[in-house]
């Protein structure tokens, strides 16, 4: 145990640290989430609520990515659900659920992955809850998404980009919009 008048010097630095005490190291991480658009129609209301057939879901995803600044980004997970009936819509919901990714020290293909499938994994139970509330409180049963599996999706997307850019004789490249 050190006495008061010792002085404690660290013998194992930071290996992650430059000579100039920088941080190296790769990080992404999730810095905060938001909803940024919510709309809920419920357009057949009262009529819809006593049609007996069973609505037809259709349900949208889409996944974007903006730079804010150098090392953070705005990850954006669209969801478009519709409920269809015979005689017409029982209820529309368009999320934007959007959060904020922090990327330092990352290549270029694995900033694009973090981007468009793990940021969307972190981000879709939120966006979930927000769905369901949003339709339970229309007057409808909760809509429960099933969960998604968005690193699946997105090796699906690479996949596909490269089999089109080889169909086109150009060398395929991860970087870009999933």
């Amino acid at each position: 145990m050190a006495d008061e008048g010792d002085i404690l010097t660290d013998i194992n630095p930071d290996p992650a640290a430059g000579s100039n005490g920088a941080d190296n190291q790769p990080a992404a991480g999730m810095i905060s989430q938001y909803v940024k658009d919510l709309s809920v129609e419920n357009p057949n209301a009262p009529a819809c609520f006593q049609w007996t057939d069973q609505p037809q879901i259709d349900l949208q995803f889409n996944i974007g990515a903006t730079p804010v600044s150098g090392e953070v980004h705005e990850v954006e997970l669209k969801v478009n659900v519709t409920a269809k009936g015979e005689k017409g819509n029982f209820y529309l919901v368009e999320l934007s659920y959007c959060g904020l990714a922090g990327l330092r020290n990352l290549p270029d293909e694995h900033a694009h992955a973090f981007l468009y499938a793990e940021a969307p994994r972190i981000l879709f139970p939120f966006a979930r809850r927000v769905i369901a509330d949003a339709t339970r409180d229309a007057g409808f049963p909760p809509l429960m998404m099933e969960p998604m599996d968005f690193g699946a999706l997105y090796q699906q997307q690479l996949a596909a980009r490269a089999q089109q850019q080889q169909g086109e004789g150009q060398e395929p490249s991860p970087v870009g919009n999933a």
